[in-house]
């Protein structure tokens, strides 16, 4: 039975960041993730490819997100190019119902997106959780069965208490993120203050993913040990 789990983002590279070793495993194991991407980054900064338009670091970035979807094995990805660092200006129910559109059109069983902080405090990310929240918890999306938050293994020491967090090691999949990495070529800047060099390995030394279960069939932060983020679905 194959099975889908939909990712829900605002910028390209935000997939790869925080869930590299997870999307890379449902691949290799036959089912489909599937991204939503709510902007082209045009906004971000270019890095060492030097001075260009939005719409020039626009295009490079669709690029990169498709190469580092082919590495990770996405199955399919979306855009909604609704403007870089605009996601507060878009009403609400708008990106609630393209959410919601997106989930049901691959009937995701799964749903990863941010946590309530955006990880970073960008206010992109932020609108893209609670626009999540609303699509899931309302009931639009009938073959939703599970929500999880994505933090970054930086972050671990916030994690405390009953919640319950899916930690993915990814010792076999420390190549396969640094190449999806890589693929992003205009953001490396970013990518090294978070990871480091990338040149530095072989080997990588990447920090677990980390995703806390938050809702579960109607069920609000359930207390349990998984091992998948496919356990226990109907």
């Amino acid at each position: 039975m194959n099975r889908t789990v939909g990712f829900i983002y605002a910028h390209p590279d935000d997939e790869t960041f925080g869930c590299s070793f997870l999307i890379r495993q449902i691949a290799n194991s036959g089912d489909k993730a599937v991204l939503l991407t709510a902007t082209r980054g045009e906004a971000g900064k270019s890095g060492r490819l030097g001075a260009m338009t939005s719409e020039q670091l626009a295009e490079i970035r669709d690029q990169e997100l498709l190469r580092a979807g082919d590495i990770l094995g996405i199955a399919e990805i979306e855009q909604l190019d609704l403007g870089d660092g605009r996601l507060r200006g878009v009403k609400q129910e708008v990106l609630i119902d393209k959410i919601a559109s997106f989930l049901n059109k691959h009937e995701a069983e799964v749903v990863v997106t941010f946590p309530a902080d955006g990880i970073s405090g960008h206010p992109d990310h932020i609108a893209i959780h609670h626009a999540v929240n609303q699509a899931v918890f309302s009931g639009a999306c009938s073959s939703v069965q599970k929500l999880y938050y994505n933090v970054m293994g930086s972050f671990s020491a916030k994690i405390k208490g009953p919640d319950s967090v899916l930690a993915l090691k990814g010792e076999e999949l420390q190549e396969t993120k640094a190449k999806a990495l890589a693929a992003h070529e205009s953001q490396i800047l970013s990518i090294e203050r978070v990871f480091g060099k990338l040149d530095g390995g072989p080997p990588w030394h990447f920090a677990p993913e980390l995703f806390q279960l938050v809702w579960e069939r109607g069920s609000f932060n359930p207390t349990k040990e998984e091992n998948s983020v496919f356990d226990d679905l109907l």
